[in-house]
């Protein structure tokens, strides 16, 4: 059988318990292999509206908060690459690394609803399927010319906006990022004073 892989990109600036959530039961509801959490290297949907967290960084948070979940992996395909990070570039690398594998793009439903804003965004759905995570009792409207997978996941009201403030003015975040994720935070003394 060839391997299906989800594609679950993003900032992961830094990754939460939400993202944790959305990755296994997207994996679960579609019988994925692994869903690969790939750390933008340059998120260029987000890089003229605030400062962004080296890329290694943000590596090491999603490394460490996928490191004892079975079925996710960190992935650093584009940072690896460099420059701004588009999907359809991230997908063509998996292809060629995953002769035959099934590929899987999943995005949330602000993501799915300007799909069509996306760099090549034709070529991302003709080399995967696209999968939208939809929250209980909301459905976004979607780019109809295409065919979407809709994954319900639990609502958590997790932002990374939020955490980097928490951060900021030192309000609790237990429950709402790991353990492992917070050592690294700590160890790199990232977030301090951020906004």
């Amino acid at each position: 059988m060839p391997a299906r892989i989800g594609l679950f990109g993003g900032t992961f600036d830094p990754p939460h318990v939400g993202h944790l959530v959305t990755a296994v039961n997207v994996r679960h509801a579609l019988q994925l292999d692994v869903v690969v959490l790939m750390v933008a290297n340059v998120p260029w949907q987000k890089e003229s509206s605030r400062r962004i967290t080296p890329a290694e960084d943000r590596f090491a948070l999603v490394q460490a908060a996928v490191a004892d979940v079975p079925g996710l992996a960190a992935g650093r395909t584009e940072i690896d690459l460099g420059g701004p990070s588009y999907t359809v570039d991230t997908l063509a690398i998996l292809a060629d690394e995953n002769p035959g594998a099934e590929l899987f793009t999943i995005v949330g439903f602000d993501a799915a609803a300007g799909f069509t804003t996306w760099e090549r965004y034709n070529d991302v759905a003709a080399r995967s399927s696209l999968v939208v995570v939809d929250r209980p009792g909301v459905s976004a409207t979607l780019p109809e010319q295409f065919q979407w997978h809709h994954v319900e996941v639990p609502h958590l009201d997790v932002s990374s906006t939020d955490l980097r403030s928490r951060f900021s003015d030192g309000r609790p975040l237990d429950y709402l990022i790991t353990e492992p994720v917070l050592a690294v935070i700590r160890e790199r003394g990232l977030y301090v004073g951020a906004q």
